[in-house]
């Protein structure tokens, strides 16, 4: 990971950090996939609209919610065995993601963040998200990645978020944060960051700036919105 000392700026951000899915790379559909397999081995129907309620959720949780739209159960053993098999699954679908899946605008954003001087951080719920970003050849770009095997409480708190900025000596006040889910969102807010969040304003409304993605955005002009 990259290893530099954040530069002072004159808007006050020092840092970006960035969530994964959606935002950086669309992985959205391998975990559909992924949970419809897990869900109708457990003959619960799952639809890609009961899908929106995973997005910026963590693993666990999104079991949970699977279960209750089942309106069914596991105990402990299967429910364990449930995560590790969806993840196996997961795993399988990704293992052809490369730098091609990167979403539009994406890498470009990572770039001006750097020119800038600032740190670059993840704060991702995904358990994944160094593989992922070896796969994207992405991972020398930040400074610290913060995901879900380093927090123990999911978004919408604000765990992820506060330690991404620790992890690069960074206050929280002096962070930006790019999500593209309404959890997220929260978890920024929270945390006392500015937050863009990428997508329909009607589910991300309470972010500081609503854009519809990072494609052909220059970083300068988003911050000079906030």
């Amino acid at each position: 990971m990259a290893q530099h000392a954040a530069q002072a700026q004159p808007h006050g951000i020092r840092c970006c950090i960035f969530d994964l899915d959606g935002v950086i790379v669309d992985t959205a559909k391998y975990h559909y996939l992924a949970w419809k397999r897990l869900a109708d081995s457990l003959g619960v129907t799952f639809t890609e609209q009961d899908n929106e309620l995973l997005k910026g959720v963590s693993r666990v949780e999104s079991l949970k919610i699977i279960l209750k739209l089942g309106q069914t159960s596991l105990d402990a053993p299967q429910f364990e065995q449930a995560l590790v098999q969806k993840n196996e699954w997961y795993l399988e679908y990704i293992a052809q993601l490369d730098a091609s899946e990167i979403l539009p605008g994406a890498e470009a954003v990572l770039s001006q963040a750097r020119d800038a001087g600032m740190k670059i951080a993840l704060g991702s719920a995904s358990k994944n998200a160094v593989l992922i970003l070896k796969r994207l050849n992405l991972l020398d770009r930040f400074d610290a990645i913060i995901d879900g095997n380093k927090v123990t409480h999911a978004k919408p708190d604000p765990e992820v978020f506060l330690n991404a900025a620790s992890a690069v000596d960074v206050a929280p006040s002096d962070c930006l944060v790019f999500e593209d889910a309404a959890a997220g969102v929260e978890a920024a807010l929270n945390a006392k960051m500015k937050v863009i969040g990428l997508g329909e304003a009607e589910v991300l409304g309470r972010a500081t700036l609503v854009l519809p993605d990072l494609a052909e955005q220059q970083l300068n002009h988003m911050i000079a919105q906030l």
